[in-house]
């Protein structure tokens, strides 16, 4: 008997119709001689919705507060989820994420896991019970308050659990059937990826592939936990996520020259103008970031002037947090010494990933020619042994990411890739 650690995103429990179909195929992998134990997420909007509701009773609500307003999605699905599958004749029952023994810091709105103690849950499942577990949430260590872990929490709960469960496989059903070349929303020839390594994958979803959120890929890089990227809408065999390929039937799956194509536009670009070009300046205007709780992506400075001795230095960073970093970096303008800040928020990032670019010297040329070819104009570059990112404006990504993703031959010859449901998330 294996154990198998199931998530369902948003769009797979959207409506109860979603719900009792997520509560079939739990039940298949249960009759299939499996342990089984499902986190869930919050149906369809909803908490998209608690955070529209919860600003409009208060412009800056309260992290703690906050966090138990949105925890009650979840508790909603896997409730509702535990009823249709007692109503298929299978026992199940629902954990809240600190009944799970999900324990994290102390950061409301964007906790993260510290342990996971999950006695209860092995008690369920070896009682024989179906485990349906809250994502997205767990308890601070500290505080004992509830939290939420931000951003793809859900995904992060299930790998966690499987990690602590030691579990055979953890399964992320979304709304495609795994992992693409590129967005099939935006590119329609993408080809579905048969297995891809967590190195890859980790650079795909810092990269802005929304399909798996970092955080996610790294703890199950962390503990070996195979990952295996399905969608909850078809019985295809999805995406597998692993430290080694794996093999379907007689056949091994090798690792592709290149993965595919990923794209971002949820960044900003601040230009710190004027920064004397002298030892200790970059380090200080990054330590000022980094106090403000503020995380940085792309960095680049300009060679300094000779007559006047300065540079500038362009980073960028999420929207959400411009104004932060901003706010702070003004703050500190007299001890740094920098003239002025130049804020960009119509930006957008294109990265090309794989293993096999390292060993490949005409990776980069090809890259920037399909760029050039496309007529999209270059503003910074960044790169490593298995990608290169550029950013642009944000009007000319989907055209840039179409042309990379048809220079690189990663077009699908077979049917468009099909989109089920929503965002995925």
């Amino acid at each position: 008997m294996g154990l198998v650690v199931q998530k369902y995103g948003g769009s797979s429990v959207a409506d109860a119709e979603g719900i009792k179909r997520v509560a079939k195929r739990i039940v298949e992998a249960k009759q299939n001689g499996n342990q089984v134990v499902a986190v869930v997420s919050a149906m369809g909007d909803t908490t998209d919705e608690l955070i529209d509701l919860a600003e409009q009773v208060s412009p800056m609500p309260a992290g703690r507060e906050l966090d138990m307003l949105l925890t009650a999605g979840e508790r909603i699905s896997m409730a509702l989820l535990a009823m249709a599958i007692k109503n298929l004749g299978h026992e199940a029952q629902s954990f809240t994420g600190s009944q799970a023994g999900v324990i994290t810091d102390s950061v409301h709105n964007k906790a993260r896991i510290i342990d996971v103690t999950p006695g209860r849950i092995r008690t369920s499942v070896d009682e024989g019970n179906i485990a349906i577990v809250a994502g997205f949430q767990g308890v601070s260590q500290d505080s004992k308050d509830i939290t939420t872990l931000g951003r793809g929490g859900s995904d992060t709960t299930a790998v966690a659990l499987a990690a602590a469960l030691d579990a055979d496989v953890c399964e992320i059903y979304t709304d495609v059937d795994g992992v693409f070349t590129a967005d099939p929303r935006v590119v329609k020839k993408a080809k579905k990826i048969d297995w891809i390594s967590f190195e890859d994958m980790l650079e795909l979803a810092a990269s802005g592939s929304k399909v798996l959120l970092h955080r996610c890929v790294e703890y199950a890089r962390r503990y070996d936990i195979p990952i295996h990227v399905r969608s909850s809408f078809s019985g295809l065999q999805g995406t597998w996520v692993s430290s080694e390929p794996i093999k379907q039937g007689e056949k091994q799956v090798e690792q592709a020259l290149i993965s595919g194509v990923a794209h971002d536009t949820s960044e900003a670009k601040i230009t710190v103008v004027g920064v004397p070009d002298k030892p200790g300046e970059a380090a200080a205007i990054f330590r000022t970031i980094a106090d403000a709780q503020v995380n940085i992506d792309m960095v680049v400075q300009n060679v300094s002037a000779a007559s006047t001795g300065l540079t500038d230095i362009s980073f960028t960073l999420p929207k959400s947090e411009g104004r932060k970093a901003i706010d702070a970096l003004e703050k500190s303008r007299s001890g740094i010494g920098f003239d002025s800040l130049r804020y960009d928020d119509q930006i957008g990032k294109i990265s090309l990933v794989g293993a096999g670019m390292k060993t490949n010297p005409g990776v980069t040329a090809d890259f920037f020619t399909a760029l050039s070819d496309a007529g999209v104009n270059i503003e910074l570059i960044s790169t490593s042994e298995i990608r290169i990112s550029v950013v642009t404006r944000k009007d000319d990504v989907n055209e840039a990411v179409r042309a990379v993703h048809t220079a690189f031959g990663l077009d699908s010859d077979s049917d468009e890739a099909v989109v089920y449901g929503g965002t995925g998330r």
